[in-house]
């Protein structure tokens, strides 16, 4: 059976574990819809909880609405440096960071036109530091319900928390906040180097 998921802004651990376990559908012909990890994510700072949000074009028009694949991302904002130097500053002292971080600053020195595009970027460049090969297929039009396929669209809710169990792991703040879960799987990937594909198909269950 396959799994049904949003491709997300350097995605949460609970969906790229779905990414690297199942055979993925990617929702990608449905309307954009705000508040979602679509155009943002969340990683571990000095500080504690931190999130990343890519800035978009609004052009919905008089319904608000428009496709996923349509949203434009607002590139008149500094938004890739601010991202990288977060990222920086969040991770520089992490295990694994300056082993993945020339994979991934190229991400942060191209533009992007539409946000999806960027977003299966990010998921390419991820799988890529993983050495792990993934084939998925994309919807054609939006569809409600699926015969034969498991829905976790809803794990792009950003502002619902849902039911994941997951295993702890080393974090380098965690001595001030705890172990913090449900965040992007950068953070796993710069904590856990090479373990992080183990990590993904054997230390997540998604109720």
């Amino acid at each position: 059976m396959r799994s049904l998921l949003h491709p997300t802004y350097f995605p949460t651990i609970a969906s790229f574990s779905l990414l690297v376990k199942e055979q993925c559908l990617l929702e990608v012909s449905d309307n954009y819809q705000k508040q979602t990890f679509r155009n943002r994510t969340y990683i571990y700072g000095a500080n504690g909880k931190q999130i990343l949000t890519v800035p978009i074009l609004h052009t919905g028009g008089d319904t608000g609405r428009q496709f996923y694949k349509e949203v434009r991302v607002d590139n008149s904002v500094s938004w890739q440096k601010i991202h990288w130097k977060t990222l920086q500053t969040a991770y520089r002292t992490s295990p694994y960071f300056e082993y993945y971080e020339d994979k991934i600053a190229p991400i942060f020195e191209q533009a992007y036109t539409f946000l999806l595009d960027l977003n299966l970027k990010t998921i390419e460049v991820l799988l890529d530091c993983l050495h792990c090969s993934v084939k998925w297929e994309k919807t054609t039009q939006y569809q409600e319900n699926y015969d034969q396929v498991s829905d976790f669209r809803y794990l792009s809710n950003a502002k619902k928390t849902h039911s994941i169990e997951q295993d702890p792991y080393y974090q380098i703040f965690s001595d001030k906040y705890g172990f913090v879960a449900q965040l992007s799987v950068l953070d796993l990937l710069f904590h856990e180097g090479n373990y992080t594909l183990s990590y993904l198909k054997e230390k997540i269950i998604i109720k």
